[in-house]
């Protein structure tokens, strides 16, 4: 017998065998799991019943709550397709996306009311729904989101008639590059994924999961699915702050979350980090962007819980590695904090390359560069309405990510770089993600970028970009002298500036784009980038 493989299931197993168990925390509320599937049922016939068909397209701009978790089902179960918006986005940015994707509804929240309101007009949606207040103005259907789960009957899919290999999720990539792409996630994909990420983190029914990635963002890492299918505990987080998280985490004896560099060096620099009990954690994965060894020591040191970075991208589920031990590879002293830091190797259902220009396998010797090419379970469908981007992207059987990184003979991954941030001083391929890793261990370095900058001798030279730790002082030859009695000279930076902030994305990434435009007048083209044979 073959069952269609959709995240549905999940839920249903859940409300199935945890029906009194709680589920969900969302500031004063709280849910069983026969509650939360009653509210995703009752979404699911909502959605039907104001005209949503199968394979339409339903968009939530929201933070992370209970409703945008409940979307995660029941807008499936309705057999339509959820599209999370970024709420971090400008209207002109959320227009082209709405218009790219052609949402049949769009459910928010109050906060964003200015914000659709400004766009509306410009999107093909049919009708905007109020998720958390009595809607007053005439181009709001007339009842909210709680109105309507509450005059609907629950509607549940007939599983045997659901077709796994077709859209479950969209996700738009952040378009640091170009315009935003619509990632198309099957039932499929996100169904393994989920199984997948609860053998690699070994998710239990015991787990208390505190959502700080936004559930908005690459499918939420996946824990939206795991946590449920075993049976843990949803904690809702709705606006990253150091103090809530550390309240929450007491409160609700977190046992695990996720976090992106930015925010764990916010956590381990805050002064509230030693009035509250924090004792209950167990694990925090680290992904997004690279992380440090120094990082990854912080972090244990401070909070008494293992640390350990992944690395994936929406276009995967997203988790396509984890960086633990295996065994035959066990760790001891500060190397273990340097193999934390790396990728790591590849999660259940997953297969990862490094490849040349002519995508054939580099030596797995922990030192020669090529790009990462994945293929697995999660791998997206392709991108919507784009085949030749598609085309571009999937060629040969396998998912090219962009990520430059060496792979080590017992298959653990070191990102070195993006394509477009590798820098090329002088010929030679400089990883601006090992200076940054270089200058995040010096003690008076709260957050580091480094981007190549144009010089008349060498094409590009690397400049950092820094921000100091509070009542601290740094210059910049003792940053550059740091870096030069650690890594190679040519390395180093030429120049170091401070800053008081870096731009970042909504899920804390740093905009690095924004950064060199300051220094590349336009129509300037950087070096080609020639990294075949360069270690």
């Amino acid at each position: 017998m073959n069952v269609p493989l959709t995240p549905i299931r999940f839920l249903r197993y859940a409300e199935e065998q945890f029906p009194k168990k709680e589920a969900i925390v969302c500031r004063n509320e709280r849910y069983t799991y026969a509650q939360f599937a009653e509210r995703a049922g009752r979404l699911a016939g909502a959605l039907r019943k104001i005209g949503v068909e199968s394979g339409d397209r339903v968009a939530f701009l929201s933070v992370n709550c209970h409703r945008l978790l409940e979307a995660y089902y029941g807008v499936l179960e309705a057999g339509a397709v959820l599209l999370p918006l970024n709420v971090r986005l400008a209207a002109a940015e959320l227009t082209y996306i709405l218009r790219d994707a052609s949402p049949k509804v769009l459910l928010f929240e109050k906060v964003f009311l200015p914000i659709v309101d400004a766009f509306r007009a410009q999107v093909p949606i049919e009708k905007f729904v109020l998720m958390d207040e009595q809607p007053g103005s005439s181009w709001l259907l007339p009842n909210s989101y709680e109105d309507l789960i509450a005059a609907a009957s629950p509607h549940r899919a007939d599983l045997m008639q659901v077709d796994e290999n077709s859209i479950a999720e969209m996700f738009y990539t952040s378009g640091t590059s170009a315009n935003p792409k619509g990632v198309m996630l099957s039932h499929r994909n996100i169904y393994l994924h989920g199984l997948n990420g609860c053998l690699t983190f070994d998710a239990t029914r015991e787990h208390v999961h505190l959502h700080t990635i936004p559930l908005f963002h690459a499918n939420g890492w996946g824990s939206a699915h795991s946590i449920t299918m075993v049976g843990g505990k949803h904690v809702m987080i709705q606006k990253w702050d150091c103090g809530e998280m550390f309240r929450l985490i007491e409160r609700e004896r977190v046992t695990g979350c996720a976090l992106v560099p930015t925010m764990a060096i916010a956590l381990v620099n805050s002064p509230e980090i030693g009035k509250h009990d924090l004792s209950s954690l167990q694990r925090i994965n680290i992904g997004g962007a690279a992380s440090s060894p120094t990082l990854v020591r912080e972090v244990e040191e401070k909070f008494g819980c293992i640390c350990y970075a992944g690395y994936g991208l929406t276009e995967t589920s997203p988790v396509l590695t984890i960086a633990i031990s295996k065994p035959g590879c066990e760790w001891e002293g500060d190397d273990r904090y340097r193999k934390q830091a790396m990728t790591g190797y590849a999660m259940p259902g997953t297969e990862l390359r490094v490849v040349d220009a002519n995508d054939n396998d580099v030596p797995h010797d922990g030192r020669t560069i090529g790009e990462v090419v994945a293929r697995g379970d999660g791998v997206m469908m392709g991108y919507w309405n784009q085949p030749e981007a598609t085309a571009q992207a999937m060629r040969n059987g396998w998912l090219h990510t962009g990520d430059l990184a060496s792979m080590d003979e017992n298959g653990y991954l070191l990102i070195v770089d993006r394509k477009k941030d590798i820098i090329i001083s002088g010929g030679e391929n400089i990883s601006s993600l090992e200076i940054e890793k270089t200058l995040a261990a010096h003690p008076a370095v709260y957050e580091v970028a480094v981007i190549p900058v144009p010089d008349e001798k060498w094409g590009e030279t690397p400049k950092a970009l820094v921000i100091r730790k509070p009542e601290t002082e740094v210059t910049e030859r003792e940053l550059i002298d740091f870096c030069a009695s650690r890594i190679a000279h040519y390395k180093c930076p030429r120049s170091v500036e401070f800053l008081s902030s870096l731009p970042k994305t909504g899920t804390g990434k740093i905009l690095k784009r924004e950064l060199r435009e300051k220094y590349w007048k336009q129509g300037t083209i950087r070096p080609e980038m020639a990294v075949e044979g360069k270690k």
